[in-house]
């Protein structure tokens, strides 16, 4: 009788969770506020830390951004935080990324993530950015010759995903934000939270919805917006005065995205020998252009993956002087070469490449290696 009653409730919470899938998605786009779809123009260049556009992962940015519905680990922060919740055991991974080079900027970007019991997954990541020395110019001396300074700007993410089913997936992300030069510095804090479902024969028909950077305004303070003056009316003294920042808001943004993995192999044991997955994702930007984004990888057993991409926006096939708002123009590409290592070889060491077109400068490369365990 108990064996019973525990099949009965087994079955029911299958069919709650069955029904809890498009609710969460209803759910989740019923919280966004409206004006993440409004895609108005005018407000275009009006947002702030727009560093939180930038993805410093290797194996996303190879293929434009696509994986909304099926990225998996730490490198799922950036696009849809649910994917979190496919980390095996504990995730290491490391990424360089040479942005826009020609700028000599380059973004150091370090992630974590851990399994807690069996269904959830905690993770950490740090995204810094290196602008370099900058030369400090003054009015009273343009040219320079003051010494230099460089800029700082650092994100920081805790993240949480569980898996509420062998289907359905959600997490969420906060997010610590730092811009500051030496005399003067923003902050402030963001959210991020996504669903990922899974269905088909095999698990092989992938969608995602993803929340991302959603918080209250930042604002500049410091001493670097004060200056002394003279007092009016041949006072002889001196006084300072004190420069008011605009706040500004923050990049948010909504992602919608799907996946089909094809599997090559009839043989059902080997379902993954060789794979080729086709993704796509809509960006509904609430401060730029909203993008369409298409990818593909190919997957050779778990030691090669091949991928290319394609990012959409208005204006992309134009010159960047004839209407063209971003540098990139579109086509993407990369690989991952993973290795199986340890007891029962279940351990994998991984490097991962990306590369980005952009006009002008010569393109962006990231590079990465990852350690699962």
């Amino acid at each position: 009788m108990l064996l019973k009653v525990n099949h009965i409730k087994t079955n029911s919470m299958k069919k709650s969770y069955k029904f809890l899938t498009p609710a969460l998605l209803i759910g989740l786009a019923a919280l966004m506020p409206t004006n993440l779809f409004a895609g108005n123009p005018d407000r275009a260049g009006t947002a702030g830390a727009t560093e939180l556009l930038i993805n410093p992962w290797a194996r996303s940015s190879g293929w434009a951004g696509a994986n909304t519905a099926m990225c998996q680990g730490i490198e799922a922060s950036y696009l849809n935080i649910a994917g979190l919740a496919f980390t095996p055991q504990t995730e290491l991974i490391f990424d360089h990324t040479n942005w826009l080079v020609g700028t000599g900027i380059g973004i150091n970007t370090f992630g974590l993530s851990q399994r807690v019991g069996k269904t959830g997954v905690i993770g950490f990541n740090v995204m810094s950015m290196d602008f370099g020395n900058i030369m400090i110019t003054t009015t009273d001396n343009p040219e320079g010759g003051l010494g230099t300074f460089s800029p700082s700007f650092v994100n920081l993410g805790m993240s949480y995903a569980k898996a509420f089913s062998d289907n359905i997936y959600g997490g969420i992300n906060m997010k610590v934000i730092s811009e500051a030069i030496s005399n003067v510095s923003a902050k402030g804090v963001a959210v991020d939270a996504g669903v990922q479902y899974v269905t088909g024969p095999t698990n092989n028909i992938h969608f995602g919805i993803s929340l991302k950077n959603v918080g209250p305004t930042m604002v500049f303070r410091g001493d670097g917006l004060s200056f002394r003056t003279a007092l009016p009316n041949g006072n002889p003294f001196n006084m300072t005065v004190e420069q008011r920042s605009q706040e500004f808001e923050l990049p948010s943004l909504v992602n919608i995205g799907a996946g089909y993995d094809i599997n090559f192999s009839k043989d059902s044991s080997a379902l993954k020998t060789q794979r080729l997955t086709i993704a796509a994702n809509f960006t509904s930007n609430s401060f730029s252009q909203d993008q369409y984004q298409l990818g593909l990888e190919y997957g050779f057993r778990s030691y090669l993956m091949l991928r290319v991409g394609f990012c959409y926006e208005n204006g992309i096939f134009d010159a960047i002087d004839a209407g063209r708002l971003t540098a990139y123009t579109g086509p993407t590409a990369g690989f991952t070469v993973q290795l199986p290592f340890g007891h029962a070889k279940k351990s994998t060491f991984s490097i991962d490449y990306s590369y980005r077109a952009s006009d002008p400068f010569q393109g962006t490369n990231t590079i990465g290696a990852r350690i699962s365990l």
